[in-house]
């Protein structure tokens, strides 16, 4: 494993299990066998650490659910499976998937570059523009849209932790159903239960 990694993975195991002012960049360049200056070689400061690290772990779920992607799917199927392969990446992820919500709800967030978030949530707002135009969901602003759904993803993701493996898929379809239905559009389930 080359250095760079090293650092970034063991930096989540103590980021995730002692926060980020409990974590000291000595303990993580320690723990990842490496000099303090090969630390700061990769990166400059703990904050960029924090930074990278959140990048490095949203890139991986994006190409994940890229990979997925099917120009052929109704948008309904298109969201299930963003939906289904973004809650079963977290669940077999947890500690990545911690971290993320970690740095949601911190300070760091805003230290985050406007560039760099907009570029993650680009497939995600490209979608929901899609979905409006089609008449499959809601008129409502992307922004709403997108942080509406993620507390949504985030809220089952926990629920579903606390069910054994045989229920946690149905509490997931659950879940989908009931997102779908919120943001589903009126003449989207009228159409539904036309052709039904």
């Amino acid at each position: 494993m080359d250095k760079e990694k090293k650092i970034l993975d063991t930096a989540l195991k103590l980021f995730v299990e002692f926060g980020f002012h409990g974590t000291p960049t000595s303990k993580i360049a320690k723990d990842a066998g490496v000099a303090n200056g090969t630390l700061f070689h990769y990166f400059a400061t703990k904050e960029t650490l924090i930074k990278e690290l959140y990048v490095t772990i949203k890139n991986e779920l994006n190409q994940l659910l890229v990979a997925q992607a099917d120009p052929n799917d109704s948008i309904e199927e298109a969201f299930r499976k963003l939906y289904f392969t973004t809650i079963n990446w977290a669940l077999v992820n947890q500690d990545k998937f911690y971290y993320i919500q970690q740095v949601h709800f911190s300070p760091h967030l805003a230290q985050i570059p406007a560039e760099v978030l907009h570029e993650q949530s680009k497939m995600h707002i490209a979608f929901i523009e899609k979905a409006k135009a089609s008449g499959e969901i809601k008129l409502m602003p992307n922004e709403l849209l997108y942080t509406l759904v993620n507390s949504q993803v985030m809220g089952i993701y926990q629920y579903a932790l606390t069910q054994s493996t045989d229920q946690q898929q149905d509490s997931i379809e659950q879940g989908f159903e009931m997102i779908w239905d919120l943001i589903c559009s009126q003449q989207s389930t009228v159409n539904k239960s036309t052709s039904n």
